[in-house]
């Protein structure tokens, strides 16, 4: 007998894990909002700058990926979980539009909106889900996120944007730090660890899909910044460049422990799904820092090489790398070796950059990139994985 009432929201182990394309749907939102946090970064490199790009960008990762937990858990198909993806959807819109002026007249906007699409979406989970075991999961996150929207309103309602920074961080530091203990409640304790371990590739697939679309912001960025500045040769090669970097960040990606998400070794899915929240979070800022060093450097292929224009090319392959590093340990409690050897050649070549024309760094860069590639198929082709 099929369930019904709030046991008909939960997923069935014999359900389909495919997204579904409404999850496609509410993914859109973060093209836009990805492209706009990279933007904004590259007019001003500066801390204040990279402050005001990381902690929005953080805000919005912890609303695609606490929703993604939700779909994860709840069936996509029921109506009452679509109405909240959509609420999450309309929030992340209206978050991606104040976060330009984020720290500025918009604060406010951002923060409540923020906190309304977390609390919102609890207290809805526990009016759906009464009777129900599953509440009391609910109540662990709508408790945290409760503690975390002090901090968000009270940095909205200060003027001064370092304190508005401060009180931000101080909440992200409580939502990111609490996931990680598993929402510890005194009346409730923690999750569950087997309750991580239901996670299959349905999660695996939706994290696949989310760095596609980070991807895209590279794409987006330089397109766009190409047809402002025109075909000319030194631009289209800084394009080029940016493209191939675009390919190659992928296929690092998807390399074994990327394709192999979907279909976690036993015993594998609960650690995966409670650390690839953080290690994708590293992974996608790396992506919106090199998204800003391309339109800088398509903007102005030639001349002198700002030591900020480094810090966001460089910086940002050397932040995805690292990232993808900690994901590799994740799944397989192991590191590539030849990874950690080119991951220290992007870093030491890194200074010198300022001594070349900004076009031509982005090659090198890029065939840094090719060059992790290439070993990581020499690789899996020596240990039989091609």
């Amino acid at each position: 007998m099929a369930p019904n009432g709030p046991a008909a929201l939960v997923r069935t182990p014999g359900q389909s894990q495919r997204a579904t394309l409404l999850e496609l749907f509410f993914d859109l939102v973060f093209v836009a909002a990805l492209a706009v946090i990279s933007m904004n970064l590259a007019r001003s490199i500066s801390w204040a700058a990279v402050i005001h790009a990381l902690l929005p960008l953080m805000a919005l990762w912890w609303v695609w990926a606490t929703t993604t937990l939700v779909t994860d858990f709840f069936d996509p198909e029921r109506l009452p979980i679509q109405v909240i993806i959509l609420g999450a959807m309309l929030g992340s819109i209206l978050m991606a539009t104040a976060l330009p002026r984020a720290f500025g007249e918009y604060g406010l906007i951002f923060a409540v909106t923020y906190v309304v699409v977390h609390i919102s979406r609890g207290l809805y989970l526990i009016i759906i889900s009464r009777g129900h075991l599953v509440r009391a999961r609910v109540g662990r996150f709508i408790f945290w996120f409760a503690v975390s929207a002090i901090p968000w309103i009270l940095g909205a309602l200060t003027h001064r944007s370092l304190a508005r920074g401060v009180f931000w961080g101080i909440g992200l530091a409580v939502e990111y730090g609490v996931a990680g203990f598993r929402y510890p409640t005194p009346w409730l304790g923690r999750v569950p660890l087997d309750q991580y371990d239901k996670a299959q590739e349905h999660i695996g697939e939706r994290y696949q899909q989310f760095m596609i679309l980070a991807l895209g912001d590279l794409i987006l960025v330089s397109v766009l910044r190409l047809n402002r500045e025109g075909f000319g040769a030194a631009h289209t090669v800084a394009f080029l460049a940016t493209f191939a970097t675009t390919v190659l960040l992928w296929q690092i990606y998807v390399y074994r422990a990327g394709s192999l998400l979907v279909n976690l070794p036993k015993g594998k899915p609960g650690r995966v799904v409670r650390w690839a929240p953080y290690t994708h979070m590293i992974m996608i800022a790396g992506i919106v820092a090199a998204s800003a060093g391309a339109d800088l450097v398509i903007q102005r292929p030639t001349g002198s090489m700002p030591p900020g224009w480094v810090a966001v090319l460089f910086g940002g392959s050397i932040l995805f790398l690292i990232g993808r590093t900690a994901f590799e340990f994740e799944v397989f409690d192991r590191i590539s070796r030849s990874r950690v050897a080119w991951l220290v050649v992007l870093i030491g070549v890194s200074p010198a950059m300022v001594l070349v024309a900004p076009v031509t760094a982005a090659i090198i860069k890029a065939l840094i990139l090719l060059g992790i590639a290439v070993s990581d198929a020499v690789r899996g082709r020596a240990r039989g994985y091609a």
